[in-house]
């Protein structure tokens, strides 16, 4: 039986949950414009850890959302996964935070899914999935224009998702096109993504992971 804390951190939603052999078990997660990940992040794993009934040396891995993201929240989410990995002496998993964001589409009549953060200016961070989640398109920072995309919309349904759908909708115009701007990466994703990993001992050496910042890094500050 594998007991894994879910840590996602990679934008303003802070998320934590613990899942025993891929199955969500307790989550707990907020999210805020303010950033309220150091304050919040350790309580919340004290908290899902309680509702799992677990203590804190129950755990056999911990899995971080890698990123891309905010440079503040994915510092904060992999050092917290890594301080309890070496002290509990257990494996450290990382999870692609666009992969995490494609698996909450669950929908036939959609082709391509391509989660989309908001990244500077009229850039967005963005990978395409096909409607089993499986990779198309690799991860990528990428200014958008009039014919972002072009190649998946002829040839079928896109559904962007993600803080940076906003952004596409005001520029891009396709009738094969549909946005939802409100989904946020979530530790509840985590569950299926990290079990599969920790059965194939795709762990991350500890010492040396470094999260996935894509380019170069502006730190976001809170808003009063």
């Amino acid at each position: 039986m594998a007991n894994i804390l879910n840590l996602e951190t990679a934008t303003t939603n802070c998320s934590v949950s613990v899942a025993v052999d891929g199955r969500l078990v307790a989550i707990k997660e907020q999210n805020t414009s303010n950033y309220s990940h150091s304050e919040e992040l350790h309580v919340f794993i004290a908290d899902v850890l309680a509702e799992a009934s677990l203590e804190v040396s129950d755990l056999d891995a911990v899995a971080v959302s890698k990123g891309p993201g905010s440079y503040t929240g994915l510092r904060i989410g992999v050092s917290a996964a890594k301080g309890l990995c070496f002290s509990l002496d257990i494996p450290l998993l990382s999870i692609p935070t666009l992969e995490s964001i494609a698996y909450q589409v669950n929908d036939e009549t959609v082709d391509f899914i391509i989660p989309v953060l908001d990244a500077r200016r009229m850039e967005v961070y963005s990978a395409v999935f096909d409607k089993e989640h499986q990779y198309v398109r690799e991860t990528r920072a990428e200014i958008i224009d009039g014919n972002s995309f072009k190649e998946y919309l002829q040839k079928g349904r896109v559904l962007l998702l993600g803080s940076g759908a906003e952004k596409c909708k005001a520029i891009i115009d396709d009738k094969h096109l549909s946005y939802d701007s409100s989904i946020v990466p979530s530790a509840r994703e985590m569950a299926q993504l990290s079990y599969r990993k920790f059965v194939s001992n795709d762990f991350e050496d500890v010492a040396y992971f470094e999260p996935y910042y894509l380019k170069d890094f502006i730190i976001q500050a809170k808003k009063e």
